[in-house]
C-alpha cells in the first residue's frame, strides 16, 4: 500500500493543477486488480469515484474494463479519467470502438449484459446500481457514429486530465497513441514512481508533458550506482547525487527486506527543496543480447518506431521481442537472432523489403549490432504480424496490472503470442 503521505501529495498536486478534479463522483477508474481492488490513489475514496470497486475485482480483465467503462459512460460530467496503466485505458477504449452499440443499449435499459468473466452474482449486484438513461445512450450513439478521433473529450466535455499509473518505458507507446487519437487535447499525468513493489517518488508537476518524480527519503531506503559503472562500484546516497547523471537503483523497500538491485536506471533532472527529482530512463532487465550487443528496450523501441514510419499507413499498437534461443529448435539452424512480434493498425501485411527495414534501422542505430550482422554471428531479424487484440490477451494472461515486458523471457508467454501470428 502507498504511504498516506504519497496519496495526500498526489491529491494536493492534482487539485492545485486542476481545481475541479476532486469533484464528488467526478473520477472514473479503469484498472483491473482482482486480488486487492484499490484506486491508484491508495485509498478507496468512494465519494471521488463513479466506478464501483467490485467492477475492478472481476476475474476477467476484459470484463472488468468493459464494466468500468459502462459506469464511466453514465457520468457526462467526468473531470478525471484514471487508469492503472496506459494500456488499460487503451484496451477499454478499444472495447468502446468495437462494442459501442451494446454499451449504448445497456445504458438505455439500465442493465449489464452477460459476458465471459462476469459471474452472475457480481452481475446482479452491479446491475442494481444502474438506472435507464436513454438520453445518455443517444449521446453515446451520436458521438461514436461520428468516428473516434477525440472521442474521450466529446463523450466527457468537462474532462480535465487523464491519470495513468505508468507513463515511461514502452508504456509511452500507448500514451502517445492515445494523445494522438482518442484522448487528443488532454494532458496526461503520471503521479507515482514505483519499483520492486515500493513507492519511491511522487510527481508534483501534473501539467508537464514529461513525468518527473520527487524522491521521498523516508518511503524506502535507496542507494545508487553511478552509470556507466565504475571500476570499483560504490553506491551513493540521496545527498550525493549529481544533476544530469544516470544511476542504477539499489533498493531496500522495508526494514528486514533484502537489499537488491531494482533493475531501474534513473536520471537526476534537478532538485526540489534539496530532494532529488528523477526521470526513469530504462529497465536493465529489458535488454536484448544474443551476442553481448546489449540493446536496451527503449532504444529498440525507437528503432522499431522509425521502421514503422517507413511502412505507409501503418500504426504500431504494441510489440514484443524474443531472443531466438527461447524458441529452441523451432528457430531453425541459423545464427542467433531476434524474433519480433508486432500488432499493427492500418496495414494487413508487409513485403520482405518492408520487413527488412527494421533490421536496417537497428544496424544504423547500433554499430555493434551492425558489426555482428556483417560477420554473420547474428542472423537476420525475423518479423511476425499478430492478430488484433493479441497483446490485450497477453496482458490478461500476465495477471494484475504491471508493465508488460517487451523483451519476453517466459516460454508460456511466447506460446500465447505465437498462437496469434497471422504472417
Amino acid at each position: 500500500p502507498l504511504p498516506a503521505q504519497g496519496s495526500l501529495l498526489y491529491l494536493d498536486a492534482l487539485h492545485a493543477a486542476f481545481p475541479q478534479a476532486l469533484a464528488p463522483q467526478g473520477t472514473a477508474l479503469l484498472s483491473w486488480a482482482p486480488a486487492a481492488p484499490r484506486a491508484p490513489a491508495g485509498w478507496p475514496l468512494p465519494t471521488l469515484y463513479c466506478t464501483p470497486a467490485e467492477a475492478g475485482a472481476l476475474p476477467s480483465r476484459a470484463a472488468a474494463l468493459r464494466v468500468q467503462l459502462l459506469f464511466a459512460l453514465r457520468e457526462r460530467a467526468l473531470r478525471v479519467l484514471e487508469a492503472g496503466l496506459a494500456d488499460e485505458l487503451h484496451d477499454a477504449l478499444a472495447a468502446l470502438r468495437s462494442g459501442w452499440p451494446g454499451l449504448a443499449q445497456d445504458l438505455a435499459l439500465g442493465r449489464l449484459s452477460p459476458q465471459p468473466g462476469l459471474p452472475e452474482g457480481a452481475r446482479g449486484r452491479l446491475q442494481a446500481l444502474l438506472v435507464p438513461d436513454a438520453t445518455r445512450a443517444a449521446e453515446l450513439r451520436a458521438e461514436c457514429s461520428r468516428g473516434f478521433e477525440g472521442i474521450v473529450q466529446r463523450l466527457w466535455p468537462q474532462l480535465e486530465v487523464v491519470v495513468v499509473g505508468t507513463a515511461h518505458g514502452a508504456e509511452q507507446l500507448y500514451c502517445h497513441a492515445l494523445r494522438q487519437a482518442d484522448c487528443k487535447g488532454l494532458p496526461f499525468y503520471c503521479p507515482f514512481y514505483q519499483a520492486a513493489g515500493a513507492l519511491l517518488g511522487v510527481n508534483l508537476w501534473p501539467k508537464e508533458p514529461v513525468p518527473r518524480f520527487l524522491l521521498c527519503p523516508d518511503w524506502a531506503f535507496c542507494e545508487f550506482l553511478p552509470c556507466p559503472a565504475e571500476e570499483e562500484p560504490r553506491t551513493v546516497l540521496l545527498g550525493e547525487l549529481w544533476e544530469g547523471r544516470e544511476y542504477g537503483l539499489v533498493l531496500t523497500a522495508r526494514p528486514g527486506q533484502y537489499r537488491c538491485r531494482a533493475g531501474e536506471v534513473l536520471r537526476v533532472a534537478g532538485f526540489h527543496k534539496q530532494c532529488p527529482v528523477v526521470e526513469p530512463v530504462r529497465r536493465e532487465s529489458q535488454t536484448l543480447s544474443v551476442r553481448g550487443e546489449s540493446i536496451p528496450e527503449e532504444q529498440f523501441c525507437r528503432s522499431l518506431c522509425r521502421a514503422v514510419a517507413l511502412w505507409p499507413g501503418a500504426r504500431l499498437v504494441d510489440y514484443v521481442c524474443v531472443e531466438s534461443g527461447l524458441l529452441g529448435a523451432s528457430s531453425g539452424a541459423c545464427a542467433p537472432h531476434y524474433q519480433v512480434f508486432v500488432e499493427l493498425r492500418g496495414l494487413r501485411d508487409l513485403s520482405e523489403g518492408q520487413r527488412y527495414k527494421l533490421d536496417q534501422c537497428l544496424q544504423e542505430d547500433f554499430p555493434t549490432y551492425k558489426s555482428f550482422r556483417f560477420k554473420g554471428s547474428i542472423g537476420p531479424l525475423r518479423l511476425h504480424l499478430v492478430g488484433a487484440g493479441a497483446f490485450a490477451r497477453l496482458r490478461e494472461a500476465l495477471g494484475p496490472p504491471v508493465p508488460m515486458p517487451r523483451v519476453l523471457r517466459e516460454e508460456r508467454l511466447l506460446q500465447l503470442v505465437q498462437s496469434t501470428v497471422i504472417s
